[in-house]
């Protein structure tokens, strides 16, 4: 891999103040590395479940697993979006997704982060198709608060598909604390990152939304069509406006222009390479860090809240093969839940003891109820997701807390916290 920072046409680093240093939005911070074409490893087709059925495309060593299953990409000529590809096009050896005989340039913005982590590692582990270039970015590559930056990077990578990641993100109580700085952060970036794809002309962008974008008072469980319905909660509010305002340029992107702009609205992600800040992080990396240091101390473990509130929670890597599978085979413009069951939903309480099994703590637990609870729950719908991928598997959740808790421990030095 070579690091994009390193090219000599590389963007000009972020000055000093608004993205920049420990401003700088959550999602990004490392490498920014192309993966050579050259690693790329093939594909092997079979059967996509014991039941027999359409045949797809599993990862080289998916050993039967019907969760390492995507699609067959569409034969050659064919868009990912949802224009026919133009036969100038396809004669000038314009990469498709499904169309061998082409380049296909992925730029996957906050690419450091935890789902950027995550998917590159799929990627490195077989999900590369032949001819596919991913280029994984980070803050240090850009500022993407700054639109001539944004408009530089594009113009040097010439990216054909991009999945956009970067955000500023936090917990709940940074949160509460810094509303506008949410909202105008993450409206420069999203307005920079979907103008610029559209000024080079990539043909498919993938978003990332979050269910706290849905309204607060609703009925459950929530779907795709209640976006736009009512106030979100009210304790983070900028980040949720921002996040919304993304399906709205989509439309409007589709409407004016007939881009090929979509979006995904995972559930709660945690995984190897999350923010486990006690202060700033969402509450599973949280936790994790707790216990962590509670038992490394012998002290008591205090759960900020009740416990009472239930959240879905997904496995970044998991994440990580719907957002390549959105990538290749979502063609609409609507957005889609990627989200465990409304069954797997658990309580704050029942993934603290989750944690607390997983990381063998012994001593007393307690919950501060003095602190907020945030949204009671937010139970979402997959319905959409598994009319389109009836057998995919998701990791059961002790399991992926488990091998999270185990990442943290091995990497806790270089862990952000």
């Amino acid at each position: 891999m070579r690091s994009l920072a390193s090219s000599p046409t590389a963007p000009t680093p972020a000055p000093s103040g608004l993205g920049a240093s420990s401003d700088r939005p959550r999602g990004g911070g490392a490498d920014g590395n192309y993966i050579s074409q050259a690693t790329a490893r093939p594909w092997t087709s079979c059967p996509s479940s014991s039941r027999g059925g359409p045949r797809g495309l599993h990862f080289p060593e998916c050993r039967g697993r019907a969760d390492l299953v995507l699609p067959t990409p569409p034969g050659p000529g064919a868009w990912l979006g949802t224009q026919p590809a133009p036969e100038a096009a396809l004669r000038a050896g314009v990469a498709t997704m499904g169309d061998p005989r082409g380049t296909r340039r992925i730029l996957v913005t906050g690419g450091s982060g935890l789902v950027g982590r995550a998917i590159q590692k799929v990627v490195e582990d077989g999900a590369r198709l032949p001819g596919e270039d991913w280029v994984f970015v980070s803050s240090k590559d850009a500022d993407l608060t700054d639109a001539a930056q944004t408009r530089a990077l594009f113009q040097q990578v010439q990216p054909t598909h991009v999945i956009h990641l970067a955000a500023m993100v936090g917990g709940l109580f940074r949160n509460i604390k810094y509303n506008l700085d949410f909202w105008r952060k993450n409206i420069h970036i999203n307005d920079n990152v979907l103008h610029s794809a559209f000024e080079v002309g990539v043909r498919k962008v993938v978003s990332c939304l979050s269910t706290c974008i849905f309204p607060d008072k609703t009925t459950y469980p929530i779907d795709e069509t209640m976006i736009h319905n009512g106030p979100p909660h009210s304790s983070n509010f900028g980040y949720s406006y921002a996040k919304r305002m993304i399906d709205v340029q989509n439309r409007a992107y589709f409407q004016q222009h007939g881009c090929t702009f979509t979006a995904v609205i995972p559930t709660n992600v945690f995984g190897p390479h999350d923010n486990f800040s006690i202060e700033d992080g969402h509450v599973l990396p949280g936790l994790i860090h707790k216990v962590h240091l509670a038992k490394s101390s012998g002290s008591a473990l205090t759960v900020w809240g009740t416990g009472r509130p239930r959240r879905q929670f997904i496995y970044s890597l998991d994440l990580a093969r719907l957002f390549i599978w959105a990538l290749r085979e979502y063609d609409e413009v609507e957005p889609i839940i990627l989200s465990v069951g409304e069954e797997d939903e658990v309580s704050v309480q029942e993934a603290a003891e989750a944690v607390v099994e997983a990381m063998d703590f012994h001593g007393e637990v307690t919950f501060d109820t003095t602190k907020s609870d945030g949204q009671f729950k937010k139970t979402a719908s997959n319905a959409k997701l598994r009319a389109y991928l009836p057998d995919f598997r998701f990791t059961p959740f002790k399991q992926a807390v488990k091998e999270t808790c185990a990442w943290f421990t091995d990497n806790y030095e270089q862990a952000r916290k």
